[in-house]
């Protein structure tokens, strides 16, 4: 069943690797609570107690308005093909944008994506397994390529206005600060 660990170990860290999704959940002290499926190539285990990943453009920012009031996080990966089980990270994070040093040194463990956003890196405290027996089979047909086609017909002066209109504040209002230079 269950158990708590402190980092993440081998074991762990296959089991991420091999999964196509995972959740990323984020909160304010105020406001509503932010649940995001993330998926494509965009994740990376560099240490027992670190994670990065690659946030891509998309119709919210609420994670960045978020970590900007809040660092704490919580990301979950569920297995549903193969042996049960449901992981949890829980840590803080913080969020690096292209304008941030931090952002390009881990944009290379990444494949280029026209959509790229932030980078979020986060300092995992505690790793939870758990059994995932309600977790339904669901068979893995394909990546959407959806959105890196539309990243790049749009283009970074198009990106950029798409940032400006629709990814600056959450729904409640909390600034993203993703064009303060």
């Amino acid at each position: 069943m269950g158990k708590k660990l402190s980092e993440i170990g081998s074991e762990q860290r296959s089991f991420i690797e091999s999964q196509h999704i995972f959740f990323v959940g984020t909160a304010a002290s105020k406001g509503r609570v932010n649940v995001s499926p993330k998926g494509t190539d965009s994740f990376r285990v560099i240490s027992e107690n670190k994670v990065v990943w690659l946030n891509l453009t998309g119709s919210g920012n609420e994670t960045a308005a978020h970590l900007l009031k809040n660092r704490r996080m919580t990301i979950m990966f569920c297995a549903f093909e193969g042996k049960p089980m449901i992981l949890r990270l829980y840590g803080k994070a913080t969020i690096y944008h292209k304008r941030d040093k931090a952002f390009k040194t881990h944009a290379t463990l990444f494949p280029v994506n026209a959509g790229s956003r932030q980078i979020i890196e986060m300092d995992v405290d505690l790793v939870q397994t758990s059994c995932g027996f309600a977790v339904p089979f669901m068979d893995f047909k394909e990546e959407r390529t959806t959105l890196n086609t539309w990243a790049e017909m749009q283009g970074e002066e198009k990106i950029y206005d798409y940032w400006k209109n629709k990814n600056t504040q959450s729904i409640d209002g909390f600034e993203t600060k993703i064009l303060e230079e």
